[in-house]
C-alpha cells in the first residue's frame, strides 16, 4: 500500500508517492513542468486561478500512479501541504467567486492595520499572537470592502489546501492551524477569532467545519476518484500550510528545533512551547501541526517574500541558462562579490520590514569588472543576507539558532547561499534529500504511529550533508554590514 502526498505552492505542484510500510519515495512528480504565473492586475497584487491548482493535482496524479503501475485502490491516504495565508472565497455552489489572493499580495496591509490600531497590541498579542497583517481574514475584509458583489455570493471561504481537499472530497473544512496562519484563531479561548469576524463585519457562517490536522478528514468521491484515479472513499489524512508542513518533513516538533525553506519565497520555522510572544509584526506565530490546548507548540516564521522569486527573475534576464550553471558562476566568485550587492526584495510588502514594499536591487557593479557570475552571487548572497537580518529579530525575541534543517532543494543547491547562511549565522546547515510533498505522504501515518517514525525514515533514507561555518567569514561579514547599512536607509522614512 501506498500514501500520496500533494505540496501546493505558488511555482508547481508536486505529487508524492510513498510506500506505506517504509516510508520509501516510490517517486516525485511535479506538475506543470514550467512554473505557474502569478498573475498581478495591480502592483502589489497576486493571484492565482484555484481551477489551475486542481487540474495540476489531477494530472500530477493520474501521472504518478500510471506510471509506476499503482491502482487507485492501492492508495491508502492522502497528506495535503499547500502555500499558506491564501483566500479561496466560493459560492453556494462551491465555484470561486474570484481568483484566489494569495500568500504574497499585499493589497490588505492597511486592513490589519486597521484593526492593530482598533483592537489594541495587547489584545492582538495575547489572543492572537500575531498584528492581524496582510493575511486570509484582512484580505477576506478586504473583499467586503472592495468588491462587496462577489462578497455578497461568497457562502465560505478555504485556504488552498482546503480547496484541494474540497475538489478531492466535496468536504467544506479547515484546521485550527490553518485558522491560525489566516490570523484568525484565538489561543485564549481555543477556537476562531469570532469577535476579529465580527469587528469587520463577517459572518461567523463563513468560516468552515474545523477538523484535526492529522486523522481521517474526509474521504476521496465519486467525482473525486473520476477526475483523479484515485479510488472512492480514499481517506484525506492530514492537511498543513507548506511551512508547518515543511518543519514536519525535517522532523522539526519540539521546542529549540528550527526548520528552513528557500523556494520562491525564504522561511525560518522555529518551535516554542511558548503562547506568551513578544515580537508581534516583524515575524509570526502559528500553531504547530502538533499543538493542542494543554501541550503548546507555536511555530515561529519569519518570510521573505523575495528570494528564490529574485532568482527566478534574474534568470530569466540572463536566459537561455539553468539554475545549476548559474550556481556554479556564483561559485567561482569570491565571498562578498567583490562589492556587487543586492536586495532581493521586490515581491510585495516585506512583513519584517514593517509590510514595507522595497523594490529589488544592484548595486556596486564595475563594467569593467564585473559579470553575469557577480550578480548571480550578489543575488545568493543579498538572500543570504535578508535571512541573517530576520535571524536576529527572532535571536531578540528568545529565538535559540543551534541548527538548521533544510531540503537540498531550491536555493539550498547553491553553495553560495547555504555557505553565506551557516557563516553569517554560525550555525551548522543539516540538508536532507526531501520535499514537502514527501512529508504529506508520510504524515498519514502520524495519527496511528505518532511523529517518531517519522524520525527514524528521515534519518535512514533523506539525511545529506551538514554545512558547517567557514572558518575564514571576514569577507562575508564586511559585505554584511555594508548590506545591512544600505537596508536601513531605505527603510528611513
Amino acid at each position: 500500500m501506498y500514501f500520496i502526498g500533494y505540496d501546493l505552492g505558488s511555482s508547481s505542484l508536486k505529487t508524492a508517492l510513498v510506500s506505506a510500510a517504509d516510508g520509501r519515495v516510490v517517486d516525485v512528480v511535479k506538475t506543470p513542468e514550467e512554473e505557474m504565473e502569478i498573475a498581478a492586475p495591480r502592483a502589489g497584487w497576486a493571484e492565482q486561478d484555484p481551477a489551475h491548482w486542481w487540474d495540476c493535482l489531477c494530472r500530477g496524479t493520474r501521472e504518478v500512479l500510471g506510471r509506476n503501475g499503482i491502482a487507485g485502490g492501492q492508495v491508502s491516504g492522502i497528506g495535503i501541504a499547500y502555500q499558506m495565508h491564501g483566500l479561496v472565497p466560493l459560492d453556494a455552489q462551491g465555484h470561486p467567486v474570484r481568483p484566489s489572493i494569495i500568500w504574497c499580495d499585499s493589497r490588505a496591509v492597511g486592513v490589519g492595520q486597521e484593526a492593530l490600531a482598533a483592537l489594541g497590541g495587547e489584545t492582538c498579542r495575547t489572543r492572537l499572537l500575531n498584528d492581524p497583517g496582510n493575511f486570509t481574514g484582512s484580505k477576506l475584509r478586504w473583499m467586503k470592502e472592495q468588491e462587496p458583489e462577489a462578497f455578497a455570493r461568497t457562502k465560505t471561504f478555504l485556504l488552498p489546501g482546503d480547496y484541494l481537499a474540497f475538489r478531492l472530497s466535496g468536504a467544506l473544512q479547515t484546521t485550527a492551524s490553518g485558522l491560525s496562519e489566516g490570523i484568525l484563531w484565538d489561543f485564549r479561548a481555543g477556537e476562531p477569532a469570532w469577535w476579529l469576524l465580527d469587528h469587520w463585519g463577517i459572518p461567523r457562517g463563513l468560516v468552515p467545519e474545523i477538523v484535526p490536522t492529522f486523522g481521517q478528514q474526509a474521504r476521496v468521491s465519486k467525482q473525486g476518484a473520476a477526475a483523479t484515479g484515485l479510488a472512492e472513499g480514499t481517506p484525506i489524512c492530514y492537511r498543513a500550510g507548506d511551512q508547518p508542513n515543511n518543519a514536519l518533513t525535517l522532523n522539526v516538533f519540539n521546542p529549540g528545533e528550527i526548520a528552513a525553506t528557500a523556494g520562491t519565497s525564504g522561511v525560518l520555522y522555529g518551535v516554542s512551547d511558548r503562547t506568551g510572544v513578544g515580537e508581534i509584526s516583524k515575524f509570526n506565530n502559528f500553531a504547530h501541526v502538533n499543538h493542542s490546548p494543554g501541550h503548546p507548540r507555536i511555530g515561529q516564521l519569519l518570510c521573505i517574500n523575495g528570494a528564490g522569486s529574485l532568482y527566478r527573475w534574474l534568470k530569466k534576464q540572463l536566459g537561455p541558462i539553468s539554475y545549476g550553471e548559474m550556481n556554479r558562476m556564483a561559485s567561482e566568485v569570491p565571498p562578498g562579490s567583490e562589492g556587487v550587492w543586492c536586495l532581493p526584495f521586490g515581491n510585495g510588502a516585506e512583513r519584517m520590514l514593517g509590510n514595507r514594499t522595497l523594490e529589488a536591487s544592484f548595486s556596486g557593479i564595475d563594467l569593467n569588472r564585473h559579470h553575469r557570475g557577480h550578480l548571480c552571487r550578489a543575488a545568493l548572497e543579498g538572500i543570504a543576507f535578508a535571512f541573517r537580518y530576520g535571524m536576529e529579530w527572532m535571536e531578540k525575541d528568545g529565538v535559540a539558532f543551534r541548527e538548521v534543517r533544510a531540503g537540498s532543494d531550491n536555493l539550498f543547491q547553491a553553495s553560495a547561499f547555504t555557505e553565506t547562511l551557516a557563516t553569517l549565522g554560525n550555525i551548522p546547515i543539516a540538508l536532507f534529500r526531501v520535499t514537502g510533498a514527501v512529508g504529506a505522504a508520510r504524515a498519514c501515518i502520524v495519527h496511528e504511529k505518532g511523529p517518531d517514525l517519522l524520525r527514524e525514515w528521515s534519518a535512514s533514507q533523506d539525511y545529506e550533508q551538514t554545512i558547517r561555518p567557514s572558518g575564514d567569514s571576514h569577507a562575508l561579514r564586511a559585505a554584511y554590514t555594508l548590506w545591512k547599512n544600505e537596508l536601513e536607509k531605505h527603510l528611513k522614512p
